[in-house]
């Protein structure tokens, strides 16, 4: 069981208890007579919760490739369709070349997030090149963490 947890966790998530240890600190050091001070340690938390620039790297090229290929695609479909009926090779309705046109666009906005979720947030592991193993298990994470913000919510 403690295998599986610390296999689930991603090195730059941010930790439950620690958030709580922070808040009180902070609140004490606002109460204090130096209130004008900032706690030194915040650089330091700032750094845990960000994202390895080899991760980011990893999600910007991912992004690139599952939304630029379709919005490339959007994009020309325009001057394809209308290379095809100025030719008239085919007569094409102007609602199918919207439709294909619409399509492609939200395939490339659909792009962005499997960009994101489909690459490996382990620093220290690439991940497949399709990223489906890698987009259920991130995808699970947020879940989780969107249900587990939800109680915690509910019960303050």
């Amino acid at each position: 069981m403690a295998a599986n947890s610390s296999r689930n966790s991603i090195p730059f998530e941010p930790r439950q208890k620690k958030k709580k240890k922070q808040k009180k600190t902070q609140e004490t050091v606002n109460t204090s007579p130096k209130s004008s001070q900032k706690p030194k340690n915040r650089s330091n938390n700032a750094s845990l919760s960000a994202i390895p620039e080899n991760v980011s790297q990893r999600m910007i090229k991912r992004m690139a490739i599952f939304s630029g290929i379709p919005t490339g695609l959007g994009m020309s479909s325009f001057f394809i369709f209308y290379w095809i009926v100025s030719h008239d090779w085919l007569d094409i309705p102007t609602s199918a070349v919207g439709a294909v046109s619409l399509g492609l666009f939200g395939l490339g906005v659909l792009g962005l997030s499997y960009g994101i979720f489909s690459a490996s947030w382990d620093e220290h592991r690439v991940g497949g090149w399709w990223g489906w193993q890698e987009f259920t298990q991130n995808l699970g994470r947020t879940v989780k963490a969107w249900r587990n913000a939800r109680q915690e919510a509910k019960k303050n």
